[in-house]
């Protein structure tokens, strides 16, 4: 895994040099702003086990995935900054030498690179008045640089999973039905030290109430900027539809406006302008012309905007001058990504990875009605962090989109487990 740190004035110069630094595979671990400008830390190859190796016992801090690139991207910062004391210690060794002309009489530069390289064995420099003066400055260099070395190798390895008893393990068994990850299945499972299969079931089912997060408000009473962002086919368009209409038969068409930043693609505005022309609202488009924020400065008097991207990945032209938008606009711009309850974990952390640089505030879930079982999406919510707005079970506007809630979200999710159940248990006795 590498991690690098990229510095520049803008948001979009920095995502350029990602790119043609680290190319189209690198992972965000960490975007904010400096002195300056912005600071990126990125990563190739990321993997999450091994950050958790390389932070040892601190990656027990880390409560979702978001955090832990965080405090990856953080230890990437002190290990440059002590990278840096170190060559500054040796500038200034070199430097004294060289000042002090043939009168300096104690280990050569050669010697003192030769002992860090050896692991820092004991030297025996020639006696003399000069050794004795570079003796606490090679002195305050070897322990910078041993400071160093602790870093890079002393890591500790990741502690050891506990042992489970048979009902920790039948309840791991009964989270990953549910559609946990084995990870965390297996940690809520010996959260439960003692008791029945069933008490087990209940506390493990209040910890995922408690872990999943939401939003407290509604954007239609709220009001704001929202952006909907995620690959082709997550369902944005159509949830933005659906917001749109359900604003309009609550509060009217005067006060909302659609956007669409899709200009990559032919054809890719026509099923906004269709809900445009239904509900009687404007639909604006962000092209060479206009920019997003003029046209967010000229519909300032709405009380709510909502955005559609264009479903890029990284591989795809305009993925970063469309995320750069986002980050870089004077308006405060609540971003959200949007995931489908049918993609494989695997997808739906690859989409966060992707988009998360544009500074996720929440996220909305769709097609929950096609999903076998939605502990996917619960588990990728609480390893991610991120708060669930709304979610859609179907095609209908807009009775289809509902506000999100923990409890209720997951007794679906246990309800359709059941269903699961019961449909495998007829399968099997035909």
């Amino acid at each position: 895994m590498k991690v690098k740190r990229f510095f520049a004035k803008t948001m979009a110069e920095a995502l350029k040099q990602v790119s043609e630094q680290m190319g189209p595979d690198a992972v965000i671990l960490s975007n904010r702003r400096v002195d300056g400008g912005v600071e990126i830390v990125t990563a190739l190859d990321y993997d999450e086990n091994m950050a958790r190796q390389r932070l040892g016992d601190q990656a027990q801090e880390a409560t979702n995935g978001s955090r832990l690139a965080e405090m990856q991207a953080d230890q990437h910062r002190r290990l440059e900054d002590e990278l840096g004391r170190s060559r500054d210690r040796i500038r200034e060794v070199r430097e004294k030498r060289a000042s002090q002309g043939a009168g300096y009489t104690g280990s050569s530069f050669a010697a003192v690179q030769e002992a860090v390289a050896s692991g820092f064995d004991d030297q025996n420099p020639a006696p003399g008045r000069s050794g004795e003066v570079y003796s606490d400055e090679l002195a305050q260099m070897r322990a910078e640089i041993s400071s160093l070395k602790d870093m890079m190798q002393g890591r500790k390895p990741a502690p050891e999973v506990p042992a489970t008893n048979a009902v920790q393990q039948r309840l791991a068994e009964r989270l990953q039905e549910f559609g946990l990850g084995s990870d965390l299945a297996g940690s809520i499972s010996r959260r439960h030290k003692a008791g029945r299969l069933e008490d087990g079931w209940k506390q493990s089912l209040k910890m995922l109430c408690t872990g999943v997060r939401t939003s407290r408000m509604e954007w239609l009473d709220q009001g704001g900027v929202f952006a909907l962002v995620g690959p082709t086919g997550s369902g944005k368009t159509t949830t933005i539809g659906k917001l749109a209409a359900r604003y309009v038969l609550k509060h009217g068409a005067d006060s909302v406006a659609l956007v669409t930043t899709d200009r990559y693609r032919v054809a890719a505005h026509e099923q906004l302008f269709v809900f445009g022309r239904i509900l009687n609202v404007p639909v604006r488009v962000v092209d060479e012309s206009h920019s997003l924020d003029d046209i967010l400065d000229e519909l300032s008097d709405r009380h709510l905007v909502l955005i559609d991207t264009a479903g890029l990945t990284s591989l795809d032209k305009g993925y970063q001058e469309q995320l750069a938008e986002l980050a870089r606009s004077h308006h405060n711009i609540k971003t959200h990504l949007v995931v489908s309850a049918t993609s494989q974990p695997r997808i739906m952390k690859s989409v966060w990875h992707c988009y998360k640089m544009a500074n996720l505030a929440g996220c909305v879930m769709t097609k929950i009605d096609e999903a076998l079982t939605l502990g996917e999406s619960l588990g990728f919510v609480m390893e991610t962090g991120l708060p669930v707005a709304y979610y859609t079970d179907g095609q209908k506007i807009p009775e289809d989109l509902h506000h999100a809630e923990a409890v209720p979200l997951v007794r679906l999710a246990v309800d359709r487990l059941k269903t699961l159940q019961k449909q495998q248990a007829v399968a099997e006795g035909a």
